[in-house]
């Protein structure tokens, strides 16, 4: 049977994250149910490259899926769009090779958080960003990135409930851009891309990040952190509405 692959961005307010789930709306519940009506099938089984969760949100989540059906990829995107709300849009749909797995085949995730810094927050951000109120020292919270570039034991960084057994993970790149915004308010954007990532690594990493950036620790408190292994040792989990996941790569 062929495989495919979907690239699929979606709002992830309201939604109980990526994974199907008992109770809830999931973005892997809302694709496997179109295409399950589009194609007349019983079940279908769609596989995402990573598990964001409730209130994340993602402009290039990958999944694949493998179907009994000669229909081409162009009527497939069409016709799944038809089907899922606004809030979640598959952006491309094409045939993959044989064996194409979306979650075991990544080379590099990349994510995005984004905080509002500055006395008020706009309504037309509130469900994208965290709106810090106080300032922040973003020079200080610049210094402390490249001590999490490289290959570490992350598990400081991992929130409690994973089944996933190792913790040591590769950072590509770490950096963190500001730009006005109205209202007089700044706009930071964490970019963190790496290997994997492990339950709730990006938003523990942005919570540490804003205590540095608060005074409360100095940049190299990071590598105290990552040393302690201990996830009592960072900072607190930044909420969900910030978190983007941005693309996957394969090659």
């Amino acid at each position: 049977m062929p495989a495919f692959k979907l690239t699929i961005a979606y709002d992830g307010t309201g939604l109980v994250g990526w994974q199907r789930q008992s109770e809830g709306t999931s973005v892997q519940g809302l694709l496997e149910d179109a295409l399950a009506r589009l194609l007349d099938l019983p079940s279908v089984g769609v596989t995402g490259a990573g598990r964001t969760d409730a209130g994340v949100h993602a402009r290039g989540q990958v999944a694949s899926v493998v179907l009994d059906t000669a229909r081409p990829p162009a009527y497939l995107q069409r016709g799944m769009n038809a089907l899922l709300p606004p809030a979640v849009r598959v952006l491309t749909c094409e045939p993959a090779e044989p064996g194409f797995h979306a979650r075991f085949g990544a080379k590099e995730k990349r994510y995005a958080y984004h905080l509002v810094v500055g006395p008020l927050i706009s309504p037309f951000d509130v469900r994208y960003a965290w709106h810090i109120p106080y300032a922040l020292d973003v020079a200080a919270m610049r210094a402390a990135l490249p001590m999490l570039e490289g290959r570490h034991d992350f598990a400081a960084f991992q929130s409690s409930g994973s089944d996933i057994e190792g913790t040591v993970r590769t950072v590509t790149e770490a950096r963190l851009a500001d730009e006005p915004v109205e209202g007089g308010n700044i706009r930071l954007v964490l970019t963190l891309a790496g290997d994997g990532f492990l339950r709730h690594m990006v938003r523990a990493i942005a919570g540490s990040l804003v205590e540095i950036g608060r005074g409360r620790w100095p940049p190299d408190h990071l590598t105290a952190i990552l040393a302690a292994a201990d996830r009592g040792q960072a900072g607190p989990t930044a909420p969900p509405q910030g978190l983007f996941l941005v693309s996957v790569r394969y090659c």
